[in-house]
Formats: structure tokens, C-alpha cells, sequence
């Protein structure tokens, strides 16, 4: 099979496409035949060897895909060959055309989406689930700003913010973008680059909202405590570097800010987020969007793209 295989730590020309057998699946493991992949900034860290991630090299990076059951391994009762579905982590990496999975980081994958989608859906959607509600508490007719609200993990807060009767403010950096929260029905828009940005969200919400998506901290999060509400929270799902902020204007608010890491979900956390995205996917409340699909042998283009500020959606690679 091909896989992209990281041999050294480095920019994005280390992502090498190359010949590798296809994986045997043990005792509760099966073998997927990826039709898609999703593409993560996290997975960037991970080739770069940054950000405190120095895994063992070399390996094949991703955790995100969707496709069919290819094999099965002993003591498998759960699925069966050609199952459709969408794969949370796994044993072999996800850059590939076939990857190795625990019966626990498979799942099925709704109807309502194709397998593009279904390699956003653990990630990008399990990401917002846990930050809005596991680690925000949002509850409905909360006003929430998804600060960041047009790459892959925003466009899934903005759909999980809809489904649960949040009150949506969204903040976007181009033209793309602003068209796509609109497509997306977010009433209350923002660009990152207006001076006066701030100051209207705490007009709109009415005095500052309750909760704050954020997706690059080292950028946004002094600016964030400026629109909370008193006993607002702010949780960070990204950041790329250190910050200064201002502790009195947590103090005045009594406020939280709040660390994410989605790997950090105890089994029966993540086992929530799974059951809530097969119930919402199968009603049709979860669509992801696509920004761009490449062959997988153009990885390197995609992780030029992911990090970069002017997305509008998710990057999937195809097998």
C-alpha cells in the first residue's frame, strides 16, 4: 500500500508518500481501507517535531479517516467486513491507503455523510463537542463566540452551537470565510482585522458572552477577556505560542480560562462525544464542509495550507 511516512522531524517536504505492507489486524482489530483522511494542524507539530510532540520515527501521522472494514481480527462482534466507518485515532496512522484500528477507535459512520466528511467528524467535531460542553459547559441560550469560526474545528462549533440552542458570534479573516458562516446561518460576524470588532460583540451579546471558542490563544486571548461576561469562561483549543494577559480583567469578571486537549477525554467522555455525533450526523445536524480534497501524495501541500489563517473549512487528503 502507500502511506506518507515521516522519516525525520522537519518542515512539510518530510512527508515522503512510500510503499508499506498492508497492516494484519490481532485480536480485537481491524484493518480499514481509507477513502479519506482528514488533515490537522496538530499533525504539523507532530512532523515538525514542535510544540512538545517528539514521537518515535519514523511513522506515518493522522488520526482522522473513513472508509470500510477491509479485515477483521479475532473476537470482533461489533463490525464486519464493509462496514462504513469513521476511524478516532489508530494504531498505524491515517496517512495511508489502509490503516489498523482497535474495535475502540471505530465507529460507524451515518448514512447522512460521505466518507470526505466522515474524516472530519473525530477531531474537528470531537474537539468542539468537548470544548463547548465538557470544558465550557455551554447550555442553551448561552452566547458563545467561536473565535476562529471558518477551519475545521469552528465550522463544528458553529454546527454543534446551532443543534443545542446556542447564540452564535463567529469571527472570520476572509472573504471566504464570511461567506461561509453566513451560508452556515451565524448572525452575528466579525472580522479579525477590524479595529472596532471587540467592541461590537459586547454591543450584539449585550454587555459580553458567556463562553469563548478559542483557536489561537498566543493571538486572541487578552482580547477575548474584553468581551466576557461576569463568570464567563474562555476555553483554548489551540495556541502556537506564549501570552501576556491582564489577570484583573479575570478577577473583575470572576472568570475562567480553561485548557483542551481532546486527547485528554476519560472513556466515558469520549464515549459521549461518539454517541452525540452518531445521533446529530444521522439527523442531519452535522455537515462538514469541505474546504479542499488533494491525493494523498500531495501531504505536503495540505500542511502548508492547514496552518495557514485563511481557512474555510476542512482539508482532506484521498487515498
Amino acid at each position: 500500500m502507500q502511506a506518507i511516512v515521516v522519516n525525520e522531524h522537519g518542515g512539510p517536504e518530510v512527508l515522503k508518500l512510500e510503499e508499506r505492507p498492508v497492516p494484519v489486524p490481532g485480536p480485537g482489530e481491524v484493518v480499514v481501507r481509507l477513502k479519506a483522511v482528514g488533515v490537522n494542524p496538530v499533525e504539523t507539530y507532530q512532523r515538525a517535531g514542535g510544540q512538545g510532540y517528539q514521537g518515535t520515527l519514523p511513522f506515518t501521522p493522522g488520526s482522522d479517516g473513513a472508509g470500510e472494514i477491509e479485515l477483521v481480527g479475532a473476537d470482533v462482534t461489533a463490525f464486519r467486513t464493509g462496514d462504513r466507518v469513521y476511524v478516532g485515532g489508530s494504531a498505524t496512522g491515517t496517512y495511508a491507503e489502509y490503516c489498523r484500528c482497535s474495535v475502540s477507535q471505530l465507529h460507524h459512520l451515518p448514512e447522512t455523510l460521505s466518507f470526505e466528511q466522515g474524516a472530519c467528524l473525530w477531531v474537528n467535531y470531537g474537539t468542539a463537542y468537548r470544548a463547548l460542553f465538557q470544558r465550557g459547559g455551554a447550555k442553551p441560550g448561552n452566547r458563545v463566540l467561536v473565535h476562529g469560526a471558518t477551519g475545521g474545528v469552528g465550522v463544528a462549533a458553529v454546527q454543534w452551537g446551532r443543534h443545542a440552542g446556542l447564540a452564535l458570534y463567529g469571527t472570520f479573516g476572509s472573504p471566504e470565510g464570511a461567506r461561509l458562516l453566513a451560508s452556515l446561518g451565524v448572525e452575528h460576524v466579525y472580522d479579525h482585522g477590524d479595529g472596532s470588532r471587540l467592541a461590537a460583540i459586547r454591543d450584539d451579546s449585550g454587555g459580553g458572552v458567556d463562553l469563548v471558542v478559542e483557536m489561537l490563544a498566543n493571538v486572541n486571548l487578552e482580547a477575548d477577556l474584553d468581551v466576557l461576561a461576569r463568570g464567563g469562561r474562555v476555553v483554548i483549543v489551540g495556541s502556537r505560542a506564549t501570552v501576556e494577559i491582564t489577570p484583573r480583567k479575570l478577577m473583575a469578571r470572576e472568570a475562567d480560562v480553561r485548557g483542551l486537549m481532546l486527547y485528554g477525554a476519560t472513556d466515558a467522555e469520549a464515549a459521549e462525544i461518539h454517541a452525540a455525533i452518531a445521533a446529530a450526523g444521522g439527523a442531519g445536524a452535522l455537515q462538514p464542509v469541505i474546504q479542499t480534497a488533494l491525493p494523498l501524495g500531495e501531504a505536503a501541500e495540505a500542511h502548508r495550507s492547514v496552518i495557514e489563517d485563511r481557512s474555510h473549512g476542512k482539508i482532506v487528503l484521498l487515498p
